[in-house]
């Protein structure tokens, strides 16, 4: 599939649909070409903020395999910009389509998928949830690290040694922005996989541990608003520096143009 980019807000991202895209990392996952793995990510505002401050970061998402839209405010911003990126993918609606379009074959075993991050417990949960849910899916292993692992790099190859040991095809990375990222750009070639999914909290959807927003708001650009009422205290400071970032945002990128 030949993907285009469309620039905005000094990110490369992916035009394509939700559909598209799970086609695109299952036939990935079955390439069996771990020597060059690829890594999606899914910049929302959030992502969009930190890069700004962030070239090496931003280096890492431009060079993502798919970078896909995570968020009503940059899909608007691209049609006011007339990038027209044609909907918003989010990690947590991406992952379990990709695991509901897969179907095991009997020349075709099981997608093996390895879950990484979340609290403790949290993806073994997430896992049981999984095999329950799809049958054609095999969480081959999950791992939860602990704090400060990415700044020891013997941890980073124990966890490296488990994943390749699993034998996963696909990889969910569920460690949060920018860490996620910079942990795939930095390991995921010892893994072995064929794919890395940065899907930020979606290992806790899975999992039943935080709910996701009805649909209908999440249809209208309402999903920020639930989660700001679930977790007033993570992401209300957060959510309010992204908010007053976007002005400045588009401002930038009129200009730009």
């Amino acid at each position: 599939m030949n993907i285009v980019r469309k620039r905005l807000f000094d990110l490369e991202f992916s035009a394509v649909t939700q559909t598209e895209a799970v086609q695109t990392i299952l036939i990935w996952a079955r390439e069996n070409n771990s020597s060059q793995p690829k890594i999606v990510v899914t910049p929302n505002l959030n992502i969009t903020v930190l890069q700004r401050k962030n070239p090496a970061f931003r280096d890492i998402l431009n060079s993502a395999s798919l970078c896909l839209v995570d968020g009503r405010p940059i899909y608007w911003a691209s049609r006011l910009f007339k990038k027209n990126l044609p909907e918003v993918v989010t990690g947590s609606d991406l992952v379990p389509a990709i695991f509901s379009a897969y179907k095991a074959t009997p020349s075709d075993k099981k997608l093996k998928v390895y879950l990484l991050g979340a609290g403790e417990g949290v993806a073994q949960k997430a896992a049981l949830n999984i095999t329950k849910q799809y049958p054609g899916i095999d969480v081959c292993g999950v791992y939860s690290p602990p704090f400060g692992f990415e700044h020891n790099p013997l941890e980073c190859e124990k966890i490296c040694r488990k994943i390749k040991a699993s034998e996963a095809s696909i990889l969910v990375i569920g460690l949060g922005a920018p860490k996620q990222e910079l942990w795939a750009n930095a390991h995921l070639h010892k893994t072995g996989v064929q794919v890395a999914l940065c899907a930020g909290a979606t290992i806790d959807f899975l999992a039943g541990e935080k709910p996701r927003a009805p649909v209908w708001m999440r249809k209208v650009g309402l999903e920020w608003l639930f989660r700001l009422s679930t977790e007033p205290r993570r992401l209300a400071m957060r959510y309010f520096r992204d908010g007053l970032a976007l002005p400045a945002l588009i401002w930038t990128e009129y200009r730009r143009k």
